[in-house]
């Protein structure tokens, strides 16, 4: 199913993903996050002609797509981009962000029935930071998972992380996560490389060392094994 749009995936994974899952992209600022998962979307729905929703709390549509052009990644009209940031205002705080996710996505699944296969969110961390109420967060994100469990959908939330800490905020998310993806940013010779890492991915055979990632004219590729 996701093979075929990262390349170089082949070199960490033994077998392709399935849905359904709930994967976190986490990571440091600057180790591509929002950029992989729209890239792996996008190139996902291209080869399938499957339809996905990428939900952006932290730029503008076109900001994103500013972004993603200069990384050489072409957009897809199979992947719809919601714009949370035309919310944002005065009265954000009575917004449940939590709630409107959830009422999109099942509008979409509704609408687009088995079409709809993927989701993207960006992020989990300016979420929270918008929500007024965070009391029993864990139960909330538990529900929130397995609703997108329950549409078969394979979901990619992207949630920072400070180098060395661990891939969960408010509502342990990473243990109610079925695969954590980690992205970072490695000093080697005198210079930044990034890198990719799976910390957790349930049903799948994976390799656990450290990738090297690079941006090319064609997009994001995986490289292979960074070694000591």
């Amino acid at each position: 199913m996701f093979f075929n749009t990262i390349s170089g995936f082949e070199k960490i994974f033994k077998a392709d993903i399935k849905p359904p899952k709930v994967i976190l992209v986490s990571g440091v600022p600057g180790s591509l996050k929002s950029s992989f998962t729209y890239s792996l979307l996008t190139k996902h729905v291209e080869n399938t002609g499957e339809f996905g929703l990428f939900a952006t709390l932290e730029e503008t549509t076109e900001s994103h797509l500013n972004n993603m052009e200069s990384l050489g990644i072409v957009p897809s009209v199979n992947l719809q981009i919601s714009d949370y940031t035309d919310f944002r205002g005065d009265e954000e705080e009575s917004i449940d962000y939590l709630q409107f996710t959830e009422k999109m996505i099942s509008y979409f699944k509704s609408t687009r029935k088995d079409e709809f296969t993927c989701f993207g969110f960006d992020s989990l961390g300016a979420l929270y930071s918008l929500m007024g109420d965070k009391a029993d967060m864990r139960k909330r994100m538990y529900h929130f998972f397995n609703m997108l469990r329950n549409f078969n959908l394979m979901s990619f939330i992207i949630i920072e992380r400070a180098k060395e800490g661990e891939s969960h905020l408010l509502g342990n998310e990473g243990f109610l996560s079925d695969g954590i993806i980690v992205l970072g940013l490695s000093r080697r010779q005198g210079k930044l490389i990034r890198h990719i890492q799976i910390e957790k991915m349930r049903a799948v055979q994976h390799s656990m060392e450290l990738h090297a990632l690079e941006v090319s004219s064609n997009g994001i590729n995986i490289l292979g094994p960074l070694f000591e």
